[in-house]
């Protein structure tokens, strides 16, 4: 900016032809120079100027009325909903006398579904007591069994092995022998 006003002034000092030339006194020529600007601005611009403010008003006028034609449909939406709200409460109210209604029975009902279920299930519980009791009272006689076999034989085979000599036990293996061979001969 200061090249420009140095190459204005700097015109001030060449020589002139004529009575032509630049005032460098920048305080006489400021008010005079700018009131020039401003007529010539006033005078075409005031044209220019108007449409552009005719222009924005009449945009600002055109997206009022486009916001208060969707506050109108929003509003008529609103009231739409409102009232098919209200329809909905109007049959949820009715459908909730209905359950007053109807609900004393229906607990009545359930409950008493709910005893008779209980029962059975008590009984289920009962029958499954007893069978368990009845399965292990058996696994416990089979396991003593099992343990008086057990004693039973290692008493016999304690018994055997005193009283055996080395000829009867040859003798009872080959008696043994003797009766599984003729039980093939059956089975073949």
């Amino acid at each position: 900016m200061k090249n420009v006003t140095d190459s204005f002034l700097s015109l001030g000092y060449w020589p002139s032809a004529g009575s032509f030339g630049f005032n460098t006194d920048i305080l006489a020529t400021n008010p005079i120079n700018l009131s020039v600007v401003f007529g010539v601005l006033i005078f075409f611009g005031k044209g220019v100027c108007a449409s552009c403010f005719s222009d924005l008003l009449d945009n600002r006028k055109q997206r009022i009325l486009n916001t208060i034609r969707n506050s109108e449909e929003l509003c008529g939406g609103a009231i739409e909903q409102l009232e098919k709200a209200r329809a909905r409460l109007r049959k949820v109210e009715m459908e909730a006398d209905q359950f007053r209604v109807n609900g004393y029975s229906e607990i009545e009902r359930e409950k008493l579904n709910f005893i008779n279920s209980t029962y059975k299930t008590l009984e289920q519980l009962e029958n499954y007591k007893n069978e368990t009791i009845h399965f292990e009272q058996q696994r416990t006689i089979n396991q003593v069994r099992q343990r008086v076999f057990q004693q039973a034989l290692q008493g016999a085979l304690g018994t055997l092995n005193s009283c055996l000599n080395n000829e009867l036990h040859l003798r009872t293996i080959s008696a043994n022998i003797g009766m599984f061979g003729a039980m093939k001969e059956i089975t073949d």
